[in-house]
């Protein structure tokens, strides 16, 4: 995110990077602090193209929640046999601990998904599916992507910056925003457009824009403050 206080993303308009196994690609969404590489997230959201089956990146101290975009979904199951989960049914979202090895087995052909990653210690999060305007009071940070349907989005100057705008979203197309509220009918989906979805993460305890988040080798997040980092980490 290149706004301390509110960044849209378009999924369409967002380079991929393969992973280092070839077996797929993730696209970053949006992070924070913003420009943060994977050891020094607080929080991270993006959509992963899974090409073939094998093993899952650990990622020690992290939380994940993976939800099924499209695709015949993924088999999952803990390499030392402790849980499996099949996930095949679109926008169900699903947790699991990031430290924990997992096996990844395509159900069918090339499958996509939403993953969202919270680093323990410094912030939560839950991730979930909207089918209408979110709840009058939300959350002071979050993130919101649409899924289905056109999306309605009506702001000021306050929050992006652009004084008073509307701006329509539709699906790969999002925003997160940190110490604000997104108020009803700032985000509405357009009634004309049944089974409007809405993917939707509420944040709480995020690390403020003035601190870097440091990853110890033994996983357990570290928060230390850095005077004037607020607009590049």
């Amino acid at each position: 995110m290149s706004h301390p206080m509110m960044a849209f993303f378009d999924l369409a308009t967002t380079p991929g990077q393969p992973w280092k196994n070839g077996a797929g690609s993730t696209q970053e969404l949006a992070c924070w602090p913003p420009g943060a590489g994977m050891d020094h997230f607080a929080w991270r959201l993006s959509v992963a193209t899974i090409a073939r089956s094998g093993p899952f990146s650990v990622f020690p101290g992290v939380q994940r929640q993976i939800m099924l975009l499209g695709g015949d979904g993924v088999h999952l199951r803990h390499a030392r046999g402790r849980w499996e989960h099949l996930l095949d049914q679109r926008w169900q979202p699903f947790a699991f601990d990031g430290d924990e090895p997992l096996e990844c087995r395509l159900a069918g052909g090339p499958s996509t998904a939403l993953n969202l990653m919270l680093r323990h210690g410094l912030c939560s999060g839950t991730l979930q599916v909207l089918h209408a305007a979110p709840a009058p009071e939300t959350p002071a940070a979050g993130l919101c992507m649409v899924l289905q349907g056109l999306w309605q989005w009506r702001g000021s100057s306050s929050s992006s910056g652009d004084g008073d705008t509307a701006r329509a979203l539709k699906a790969g197309q999002g925003f997160g925003w940190m110490d604000q509220r997104i108020e009803s009918p700032g985000l509405a989906s357009a009634a004309q457009h049944a089974g409007a979805a809405l993917a939707w993460v509420a944040l709480t305890g995020v690390p403020s824009p003035a601190a870097a988040v440091r990853a110890p080798s033994d996983g357990r997040a570290a928060l230390v403050c850095r005077p004037g980092a607020g607009e590049k980490t």
